[in-house]
């Protein structure tokens, strides 16, 4: 799932994929879905984990040529989001330019084969148990207009690694970019995340680290939202 952010106006939501068997059942799915809903954005891409860079590419140079926003905002469908507090969080940053929003982290270079987030490039960040350099984790993360409309003149030479959130950080290393780290969008799943709310901490997303999203979301997601969720009227009263 992926959203557009337009602050103050509505937030558009938009859904998109083609599966690797074109006619098969996850396509008829999704076309049930977008003959009830529609709300998705059919891009020219193939759905494939090793093609989450070139979906990045793909979407932001889209996606800004169709909306003029002030945020363009990448968030995974098992991840809980409340949208006033996101557009709360990014409107403090509206003034800015170059902004580039999210929960910074700096992960192991996996050089070894076979395990998950390979990074079969490794050699490129220098020796063996390097870090990467700082970028926001893949869950959710949002660039301003200018950076995405960066992305969208410059795709053809923009590398590709092996993993999206890298990429993304990568293309903006040698740039003047304001880099965000907002921890409100990395908050753990009950009770972290409801002892925020608590607190008047609300969050921007939540998710499990361990699952890189909500485990067993499906069965989960409902109880999260109950737990951490944002009052049903938030997004309609908020002001950016």
């Amino acid at each position: 799932m992926w959203f557009v952010e337009n602050i103050p106006c509505a937030v558009k939501l938009i859904n998109f994929i083609y599966s690797s068997t074109s006619g098969g059942i996850l396509d008829r799915a999704i076309e049930a879905e977008e003959n009830l809903h529609g709300d998705f954005l059919r891009l020219n891409h193939v759905e494939g984990y090793l093609e989450l860079s070139a979906k990045t590419k793909t979407y932001f140079s889209t996606a800004v040529a169709l909306w003029d926003a002030d945020f363009y905002v990448k968030v995974d469908d098992d991840v809980h989001v409340n949208l006033a507090t996101l557009g709360l969080s990014l409107s403090m940053h509206r003034m800015k330019p170059r902004v580039y929003i999210g929960c910074m982290k700096s992960g192991p270079v996996l050089a070894q084969k076979g395990v998950k987030y390979h990074e079969p490039e490794y050699w490129k960040f220098g020796e063996v148990g390097n870090k990467y350099f700082r970028h926001a984790t893949g869950q959710l993360y949002a660039i301003s207009q200018d950076l995405a409309t960066y992305i969208s003149t410059n795709q053809d030479m923009l590398h590709k690694y092996a993993n999206e959130d890298v990429s993304l950080g990568s293309w903006f290393i040698g740039l003047d970019v304001e880099h965000i780290d907002d921890r409100r969008m990395c908050c753990g799943t009950p009770p972290d995340c409801e002892w925020k709310a608590q607190a008047g901490n609300m969050c921007v997303a939540t998710f499990d680290w361990r699952c890189s999203g909500v485990c067993r979301s499906v069965e989960r997601m409902r109880v999260v939202h109950q737990r951490c969720g944002e009052d049903e009227n938030a997004l309609w009263t908020a002001t950016f």
